[in-house]
């Protein structure tokens, strides 16, 4: 059981205590996809925290994608839900970093590895997303880098 794992499974003993329905079922969702997760493929593997953090991230874009969709369809109470849960499931990821942030971070590849247009985005993109792996969402990085390389 990883690190992230064991602090979850502290997070649901703790909400099961004060009653916390919203942080108890964020933290389920969490502890079944982390286990999905490890039980992938024909053998069970311990997660690395890295791959934990992975999972944790995935289902919170999951979760603000299905808050937009509800949001769309005229149920604010399902968006809400879906928002204060992500809110519990924030606190195991890292921090996310400003558009500023990845922007400085894109220019210094650029400058690296010299790319000039379009053509070297695929060489920039392969950086980057090792460099800020966990502290930005991949849409926005390709979006930022796709900008800054036209």
């Amino acid at each position: 059981m990883g690190n992230i794992e064991k602090q979850i499974q502290h997070g649901i003993i703790a909400a099961m205590k004060t009653k916390n329905q919203y942080r108890l079922s964020a933290l389920r969702n969490a502890k079944t996809a982390l286990t999905n997760e490890s039980v992938k493929g024909k053998t069970f593997h311990e997660l690395t925290d890295e791959e934990e953090i992975k999972v944790i991230q995935k289902l919170i874009k999951q979760q603000k994608e299905s808050a937009e969709i509800y949001k769309a369809a005229g149920r604010p109470e399902l968006a809400e839900k879906e928002l204060n849960e992500v809110q519990y499931l924030d606190e195991f990821v890292p921090e996310q970093l400003s558009d500023d942030e990845i922007l400085a971070a894109i220019a210094d590849v650029i400058n690296e590895t010299g790319a000039s247009g379009m053509k070297d985005m695929g060489k920039v993109m392969g950086i980057i997303t090792k460099r800020l792996a966990g502290k930005a969402d991949g849409s926005t990085i390709s979006k930022l880098v796709r900008n800054a390389l036209s």
